[in-house]
């Protein structure tokens, strides 16, 4: 079903309106010079995962592009939670989103109108249920994640996901489910849409990020794997150190905890460290674990 056409409720700059009708025009600054900003959130059992971090997140990525978003974080969290409760979702997706309009049009925004918007939808697991279970196949992508010098990379920010639409695209049309991206100086960076993790004689290894978003699923999982005791290492990776690590996986509010069985000519087995922070975090978004603090 395309996204144009369907039935329920957009909160757009303050009021609901019919979802057909939340339109912007072909001249909006957002369309043109990526001057937009978003989140992507997961409700479970009625309930947004990590909204306000979300949120904060938000406002932090719109700072980072010179955008003053005209509504508060009470403000944002409340459109949130109302928009999915008018969707009748119980589990489904959340999208705010923040943007420059069409008052002006050029490189330069001064007097551009800063938007704010929020849908909600029913999405299931982005990645194929039952591949999820043995694992994804990942290929390699040409792209990398450019250097913080260049690019805003703290920010949520539309115009940073260009190269992870041109690595999925590519990735898909040769039978991967996803791509890996290195950074700009050739080190391991993350998925095009999630953050990645690898197993080495029980100990977690991830990347850095310096140059990439630092995930919410990312800490969090981060935050689990402590809890459970396992030790987890945060460095730079070198692409060749693939061959060594024996389990893989990547997070992220859509793809949540997903194992991966292969990278190119790198292979993986889901084990227990995989699994078991999979099912944890399935159970603490769902509010079936808590984690002792």
């Amino acid at each position: 079903m395309p996204f144009d056409d369907r039935d329920g409720w957009i909160w757009l700059d303050g009021q609901f309106v019919p979802w057909r009708d939340a339109k912007i025009h072909v001249l909006t600054h957002a369309l043109h010079y990526a001057s937009s900003v978003f989140e992507g959130e997961r409700i479970y059992e009625g309930r947004i995962f990590k909204l306000t971090e979300h949120t904060r997140r938000l406002f932090r990525s719109a700072e980072l592009l010179d955008m003053t978003i005209p509504f508060t974080v009470e403000e944002i969290d409340a459109a949130c939670r109302e928009t999915g409760e008018r969707m009748g979702l119980r589990d489904g997706y959340v999208r705010p989103f923040v943007w420059r309009g069409a008052e002006v049009m050029g490189v330069a925004s001064k007097g551009s109108r800063v938007h704010a918007a929020v849908a909600a939808w029913e999405w299931p697991s982005y990645f194929d249920p039952e591949e999820k279970k043995k694992g994804i196949r990942i290929g390699r992508s040409k792209w990398r994640r450019p250097s913080p010098e260049t690019i805003p990379s703290e920010a949520k920010a539309a115009g940073l996901y260009m190269i992870c639409t041109l690595s999925k695209d590519a990735a898909e049309r040769e039978g991967y489910a996803d791509a890996l991206m290195l950074d700009y100086r050739g080190y391991v960076a993350e998925c095009t849409g999630a953050n990645i993790f690898f197993v080495k004689d029980g100990v977690i290894h991830t990347p850095l990020p310096d140059c990439f978003l630092n995930g919410i699923t990312r800490l969090t999982v981060i935050d689990l794997a402590r809890w459970r005791g396992f030790d987890v290492v945060e460095r730079h990776i070198r692409p060749e150190e693939l061959a060594d690590f024996t389990e893989c996986f990547i997070t992220g509010s859509a793809a949540e905890v997903t194992p991966v069985s292969e990278i190119g000519e790198h292979v993986f087995k889901p084990g227990n460290i995989s699994l078991s922070l999979m099912d944890d975090y399935a159970r603490l978004v769902r509010g079936a674990l808590a984690m002792a603090t």
